[in-house]
This record gives C-alpha cells, structure tokens and sequence, in this order.
C-alpha cells in the first residue's frame, strides 16, 4: 500500500496549476512521491497515514533554483574580490578555489543545499566546473542524496587556460577527452530520466571565454546522445560579449546557435547583454535562461532584459548563482529582487509578484524541461513548502499573502516536503545536523583560504 500524506487547511494554497489556482482553506492528498488531489480541504479525503495542518500558513510549490556553484559557499565575501567585475572576480578567486579538496566539495554542497532548503528551494542545479585534487561530481551528489533535495548536477569544465588565451589558469584546466569521458561515465552511472527522477547530470562546459569550441559542440553531441540536459554562461556582461566578437567574430547568441547551443534542451545563466536578436533566436527554439538578479547586481554586469525575454516567449527561470558572487542562497530573497530589478529597469509594471513567482516555479521546471515540478495538482511530484504567516514579515499583509511573500522581507520556511518525505519541519532540517555541518564547514573554508 501507497504511503499516503494529507496537507490541510492551508490559509491559502497556491496552485500554479493551469488555472492558477489560489484555494483558501486548502490542502493536499498525496500518495508516496505524487501528488492525488489539490483543492479545498473539505473536498479531500478525511484522514491519511501522515497528517500535515497547514493552519495560518501559506502553502506554495517548492522553488526551483536553476544555475548555482555550491562550492563558492566556501569562499563568501573574500576582500579581494568585493569590488570586482566577473573577469577580475574570476582572476582572484581561481587561485583559492585551485585548492579544494573532495571533501570541501561535499560540505560545501550540503551547506549550500541546507540554506537552499531553508528559504523555499525544493529542486536545485549545481554547476561544478572545477575539479582539483581529486574532487568529482560525485562528492556533490552523495551530498544532495544525504540532505534530500531533487537535483540537477552540471558536469561543468573549464578546457582553456591562460596560455592558449583563456581566462582560467593552467592548473585548473582539464583535457577535453577527459571531461567528455567523465560526462559520459556520470550520465551512465547516475542520470535518472525517469518522471520524479531526483537526479539528472547535466553537461555544461563553464563558458566560451574557458571551452574550446571542439568542447562546446562535442558536449552538445554527447548530451543529445543521451537526452540530457546543456548548460553554460552566456553574455554575462559587456566583457562577455567583447570576448565573443573578438574570439568568434559573433554574438554569444550566434557562437551559441552556430555549436548546436540552442533548443528546449538547454539552457544559460545570466544573459544579461543578450541582444533582440539573441531573444528571437532563443524563443523560436525554446532556449531557457537562469536570471541571477544578485549576482548581476553584486558583479554590476547590469540588468537581464526578462521583461523583453517573457514577451517573446523565452523560458525563464530563477537562479541564486555561486556563494562568491551573490554571497546567498536565499530563493525567497532571490525571487523578490527578480521583481525589483525589473522594476528599476523597465518601470513599476515590468513584473508583477505573482509573475515572479511563476518564473521561480513553473519557469525554472520549464527550464530545467521538466513537465513535473513547478506546480501542486494531480499527477504532480509531492513537492511543496510553507511559511508561517504568524511570523511579523507578513503583519498587515494578510489581505494578499501571495504577494506579500514576495514584496515583503524575504521568509524561512516552516515546513518543506520532497518527493513526498519532509525535510524540513517546524523550520528545522530533519536530514542532517546543521550546526555540525556549518562548523565543519567554516573550518574548511579557513583552511582553503590559509592555503592561498
């Protein structure tokens, strides 16, 4: 027999189904990992193994975070790179990162996955490009199976170093044969394409200013070999751009179109300078994007067109970005920015908080292509999460507690469940000791900065 969960009497619960449903004195019926029903409390059935009372809280789908380095948690707020620009911020903090270890790379995942987990984040991709002494993207997927948060693991990489006219030093550079070889051995070993998979491997080569062309189209074969996602950064910022004149003579958009980096398949952080030309292109093909607003903001690489982007139809999700750039992890936070920075660029109307928040869940699954996540109604991953709206950042806002969410300060989470199991109840993580794990964590990262 099914293990069944009912989820009750939510203040309010926010669907995100096809009709957009916001139910008062809502709930959930799920039976082990899906979702059954999703309706009024009183239209569900009475009793079930598991019973949740969402009383006084705001039930809403769990967050998708679509572009984040969790490694970089380890290196937060290093002076050298407080007042930098990608390209110097990069250049100052390969030299610390070139000293990571396996271990470093496991803490710091579940440290970036807790915090993650805190704020309302249900499925997370994590771009590792950077592998020295040993680590694998292995070392970040025992963590993600340890905390119990649905994942998307990018086999990042870096190809190019500084003497062939990259931006990476030599020293954390691999051999092409052997990125493709290792991305071949992940899909094969962990990839799941099944429907409420909790793992998918991703292959996504860093950037075009650290990846060989032969590496960008080579890698799109072989994840259209296997059906798995791409992923990469792409016109990040004005620098970016440069690059891929200068190098290509191209657009990013055109170098990305020209080695197959296009369709529903993939998908690139920031795009921050993408041009109208380059929105057409990835609207025709259904090219997602990971919008970063704290990131762009932290490293000034200006303010990604999304209002341009949704209008013509590219699929556009939210992302944190890397610890080192945004120096958080907080979705709530992240979803909030989305809607200002709009706003700040494009006028009071540019997003709407209900707009966001769509792009955090249904936009990051659409994403992601996946058909599963993003939404509570049958037939749905158990995914979801709920905010005490006793808590004083949503005093005077209960009129609107959707939006409030999202304009008011940023919430942590009272109770978050994945894949049907509850992770976090009563505002604590149930899957690992946090406390242990911060200070494990803060000792690592001392000793990777000593080590610089």
């Amino acid at each position: 027999m099914p293990h069944s969960l009912l989820v009750k009497n939510a203040h309010m619960l926010v669907t995100m189904d096809e009709n957009r449903r916001e139910i008062r004195d809502g709930g959930l019926y799920i039976e082990d990992n899906r979702i059954v029903a999703a309706g009024p409390t009183s239209e569900l059935p009475p009793s079930a193994d598991e019973v949740l009372d969402m009383r006084g809280h705001l039930v809403i789908p769990g967050l998708v975070n679509t572009h984040h380095h969790m490694y970089q948690s380890l290196t937060r707020a290093i002076p050298a790179a407080q007042n930098a620009e990608l390209f110097g911020w990069l250049t100052n903090l390969y030299k610390i990162w070139a000293h990571l270890t396996p271990e470093m790379i496991n803490v710091s995942t579940t440290t970036a996955m807790a915090e993650l987990l805190l704020s309302g984040c249900t499925t997370s991709s994590d771009h590792l490009y950077i592998y020295p002494n040993g680590s694998r993207l292995d070392d970040s997927i025992a963590a993600a199976r340890e905390i119990g948060m649905r994942f998307h693991a990018a086999r990042g990489s870096m190809s190019v170093g500084q003497k062939d006219g990259g931006l990476p030093p030599d020293s954390v550079v691999e051999k092409e044969d052997a990125i493709l070889k290792d991305s071949q051995r992940l899909i094969e070993t962990y990839h799941d394409e099944g429907r409420y998979a909790m793992l998918r491997v991703v292959v996504a080569p860093c950037s075009p200013f650290s990846v060989s062309r032969e590496l960008m189209r080579d890698a799109a074969l072989l994840a259209r070999e296997y059906g798995v996602s791409l992923h990469t950064h792409l016109a990040e910022n004005v620098n970016d751009v440069a690059y891929s004149r200068e190098k290509f003579g191209m657009t990013p958009a055109e170098y990305a179109e020209d080695l197959g980096w296009v369709g529903h398949d993939v998908w690139h952080a920031h795009c921050v300078q993408l041009d109208k030309a380059g929105i057409e292109l990835f609207a025709r093909t259904g090219t997602g994007v990971a919008h970063c607003p704290c990131s762009n903001m932290r490293l000034a690489s200006g303010i990604a067109p999304i209002r341009a982007m949704r209008d013509a139809g590219v699929p556009v999700g939210i992302g944190v970005d890397g610890s080192a750039s945004n120096d958080g992890a907080q979705m709530v936070a992240e979803v909030r920015q989305a809607l200002l920075l709009q706003r700040v660029g494009f006028g009071p109307d540019a997003m709407t908080a209900r707009e966001a928040l769509e792009i955090a869940t249904l936009g990051g699954a659409k994403v992601l292509n996946r058909d599963d996540i993003g939404a509570l109604a049958p037939g749905m991953a158990a995914d979801f999460v709920s905010f005490d709206l006793s808590q004083a950042a949503f005093a005077g806002a209960l009129h609107d507690p959707v939006a409030a969410l999202v304009f008011c300060a940023p919430s942590q989470v009272a109770t978050s469940v994945i894949d049907g199991k509850i992770v976090v109840k009563e505002g604590r993580l149930t899957t690992v000791d946090l406390g242990a794990v911060v200070e494990r964590h803060n000792r690592l990262a001392r000793g990777l900065v000593e080590a610089s």
